[in-house]
């Protein structure tokens, strides 16, 4: 039988739940397994995505030719079609109210299985729905937090190339979050990531555009400006939603997410609003490519519309009710 490649997404959820699997087909099926990364742009030949070979797919969109498949995203699904043709069985689950997808993945296989993992996967899982879920106690643990898991998280900032990732994630199928955080490529990339942060957070200010009825919009599209995901609920904590515009290597990216320390009173959907720019996410973050800076820009100007209408709305009716 021929290996099988498991496509994972590029972040700490997705590298997590790529080692995982990787070590659980190892040992509990017998496959001998690579892995390679998955981005957005892929979407637009779904259909013909890993087309004549054996893959999984982690922490990503669901394709009904994967022979394994998890994920945790409410808008995993593509097409009405695509949500039609998922069933759970004994090699795909989906589960939308989990905060990240590596407890998935290993509830699957004990369940499954009969994995029995071991102590550095759990670990990897705990520290994983924090990171994804933003669960961090506070915006300083999120910023400054100097444990393993961290460092690694932080490190994944300033990867050199995907071949980095890949590397990252066969460690993390064998080693332990204390043992690749020592690792001289993972410091030397925290310690960068560390100095992005530092000048992330006084480069930040001048790119707020607005700030009203608790959202916060702002432009970081210029490739000078580092960027750092909280550094709007650090600058200024009494908002209740940040959206933005940020480089990629492919273009741009609309950025929006819910202040994990302050967050509405009954939030919105964003993974849902920027499934309309064709993106997605969970209910309180969420992301799209749109195809130029001004397209981004328009979307990231209509999306804080959207968010402070419903701000407004909350507190009108908030005011009734009182």
């Amino acid at each position: 039988m021929s290996s099988i490649c498991i496509h994972y997404h590029r972040d700490f959820d997705g590298m997590v739940s790529a080692g995982v699997l990787a070590a659980i087909l190892r040992d509990t099926r017998k496959e001998e397994v690579t892995w390679q990364s998955v981005n957005y742009h892929q979407r637009d030949d779904w259909e013909n995505f890993g087309k004549g070979t054996r893959f999984a797919i982690v922490d990503f969109h669901f394709h009904p030719n994967a022979e394994y498949w998890f994920d945790h995203h409410p808008t995993t699904f593509l097409s009405d079609e695509l949500r039609q043709a998922y069933k759970p069985t004994e090699q795909w689950a989906w589960d939308e109210s989990s905060p990240s997808c590596p407890p998935l993945i290993l509830r699957h296989a004990k369940e499954h299985w009969d994995y029995d993992p071991p102590e550095r996967f759990v670990e990897m899982a705990y520290w994983s729905d924090i990171v994804d879920a933003a669960q961090y106690k506070d915006v300083e643990q999120a910023l400054f937090d100097d444990t393993p898991a961290l460092r690694v998280a932080r490190s994944l900032y300033v990867a050199p190339d995907s071949a980095w990732l890949d590397d990252l994630v066969g460690a993390m199928s064998r080693q332990s979050l204390e043992k690749i955080a020592a690792r001289k490529d993972v410091e030397k990339a925290f310690q960068r990531a560390a100095r992005n942060r530092d000048r992330a957070l006084e480069q930040f200010p001048p790119t707020i555009i607005s700030v009203e009825n608790s959202v916060l919009l702002y432009d970081a599209s210029s490739n000078s400006i580092r960027r750092e995901r909280f550094s709007a609920f650090f600058h200024h904590p009494e908002v209740h939603y940040s959206v933005g515009v940020i480089p990629t290597r492919a273009g741009y990216h609309v950025s929006a997410g819910v202040n994990p320390w302050n967050p509405p009173t009954d939030g919105v959907h964003i993974g849902e609003i920027m499934e309309g720019y064709g993106g997605g996410g969970h209910k309180t973050v969420g992301g799209a490519n749109p195809p130029s800076l001004e397209a981004a820009l328009k979307a990231a100007a209509e999306v804080a519309v959207v968010l402070r209408a419903a701000e407004a709305k909350a507190a009108a009716q908030a005011s009734t009710e009182a």
